[in-house]
């Protein structure tokens, strides 16, 4: 079995490697297959939640430079 991986996008979205299943508030499943990647929405602006569908660069987000180490 893989790691699951998360990678932080500049001023973009959250990057999740499978395998992994996020599961929304009604408990609905969505699998994310060992080698597929799902793109999460940070900036609150996407129309597709919790998928990212590039209303970041409209919106002009800035994220922090880095995640907080404490």
């Amino acid at each position: 079995m893989s790691e699951i991986k998360v990678n932080i996008l500049a001023n973009g979205p959250l990057v999740v490697s499978g395998p992994v299943v996020i599961v929304d508030p009604q408990q609905n499943e969505i699998k994310i297959a060992e080698g597929d990647s799902a793109y999460l929405c940070r900036c609150g602006a996407s129309k597709r939640k919790p998928f990212c569908d590039g209303e970041h660069h409209a919106v002009d987000f800035k994220a922090a430079d880095a995640a907080p180490t404490d």
